[in-house]
Formats: structure tokens, sequence, C-alpha cells
């Protein structure tokens, strides 16, 4: 069994035919998926998904894009949704310096803001990060606390992945391994600890190839799967059995492996 660890299934692109996405993720090996949120309502949708399927948990928490936004009542209200059990993480939060949506003082501020109160609920965290690998790597190690948590759609290179696994994250990898000109992320999938990676589509965007160009769903987890898989020189069996495991251990998902 596969895991989709990050995908965004309360987005308008999947109000058409969301049930057959999921029935064709599960059809075709991939049995859990984690649906995440990216600002209040985002999150207050994603735990509405989670609630009417048992291979669906959800996250919430505000995306970097929307830190402008984000305000203390915000907080409280996201802080009321994570009692939940089908919440099991905070994210998705961090740092997008190259977008720039949100002023950069506005995006740390909601980062810290977050991490914080992720830390007292006893969350892990999911992390996005874009031209800001500095300024973030910068703000966690000045933590006085050790966050569980994963670097998300990962791009950069084998040295930072590395910097990031030594201070206990997991790397996740998406379709783009795929790509032609993803030699540094292939690099980054084929070297880290097995321990430490996870799986990812980042749906309904990056789809991997063969089907670049089209709409990205959990079910397309596999062609990440078998590429990196063969990266490694392993089975697609035993990978898919170790990503799982991460997964399922670092979210605290209710599922038998």
């Amino acid at each position: 069994m596969l895991i989709d660890t990050h995908a965004h299934l309360d987005m308008e692109d999947f109000e058409p035919d969301l049930e057959e996405v999921l029935k064709r993720a599960r059809e075709g090996g991939v049995g859990y998926v984690i649906t995440v949120g990216t600002d209040l309502s985002s999150s207050q949708e994603a735990l509405k998904l989670a609630g009417r399927h048992d291979f669906i948990s959800s996250t919430l928490g505000y995306h970097p894009h929307h830190a402008k936004d984000l305000d203390q009542d915000h907080l409280n209200e996201l802080a009321e949704l994570a009692a939940d059990p089908k919440i099991v993480a905070w994210g998705e939060i961090g740092l997008d310096f190259f977008r720039r949506r949100s002023p950069v003082n506005r995006q740390m501020e909601a980062f810290i803001r977050q991490l914080d109160l992720a830390w007292d609920l006893g969350l892990p965290v999911i992390i996005h990060c874009r031209d800001a690998h500095k300024e973030l790597i910068e703000i966690l190690t000045k933590r006085k606390v050790v966050h569980r948590g994963v670097i998300h759609c990962f791009s950069g290179d084998y040295d930072l992945a590395m910097t990031y696994i030594d201070m206990g994250y997991h790397i996740s990898i998406p379709g783009t391994v795929t790509y032609k000109n993803a030699g540094m992320t292939q690099e980054v999938a084929s070297r880290i600890p097995l321990e430490c990676l996870l799986l990812e589509t980042d749906a309904p965007f990056l789809t991997p190839v063969p089907l670049r160009g089209k709409r990205n769903e959990p079910l397309f987890t596999t062609h990440t799967a078998k590429k990196i898989a063969d990266l490694r020189g392993m089975d697609l069996e035993d990978l898919a059995r170790q990503t799982s495991k991460n997964a399922a251990a670092l979210f605290n998902l209710p599922i038998n492996l």
C-alpha cells in the first residue's frame, strides 16, 4: 500500500469527480491520503472531507501565501479544530520568498506562531519552503524544542536534505522526481535514508510523467514511487512498505501495516 501524504482534495479541481478520484486511488494501490489545509476555510473543508472517509486524514494551517490574513481568531479556531482525531498535522505552513503573496515579515511571524501552537498541541508540522531555506533553517535552529515534521515537495540538493534530516525532519518527494531535468531531486530521492522518505502528489499540482499536463490526483503517487524504486534499485513493494510505515509513524495514522 502507498500513502499520498500531501494532497489538496478540497480544491475546486476535484469538485466534479472526487469520489471517482478516490476510488481510482484505492483500486490502484494508494490506500491512504492526507488532505492538507492552507487557510481556515480550506482546513475546515479538508476536515469535513476526512470525516466522510476512513482512509483520509486531514491537516490544518495557514500557507505562507495566506499569512497576511492570519490573525489570533483564526489561530483559535484552528486550535479548536485540532482536537478532532482526524487532524494529524499542522500545515501547510512555512516560507515562500519566490511568489511573495504575503509580505516576508508576515510570513515569518505566521510561521513562528504556528510552530509554537503545533508544539503546544503535540502535532507534527508540514513545511513549505521556496527560496527561503536560509531563513527557515535559522528559525528552526533557534527553537528551544525539536519539532517533528516534513519538508514537503522538497526541491533542494542532497546536502540541504541531510541538514533537515539531521534536524529530525522527513523529506517528501513529489512527482517532479519523474521530470527529465530533475537530477537534483533524483539524487535526493536515491540517497537519503529510506526511513526519512515520504511520498506525495501535492495534487492537483505537479503531475508526474507520463501524465504531465493533466490534473494530478492521489493515484499518481504510483508513478513517483516507481521512479524512486528504480533510482534506489529496490522493489516497489519494499519502497511502498517502508514509506507507508514512515508516514504512519510520523502522522500517527490509524492503519495497520
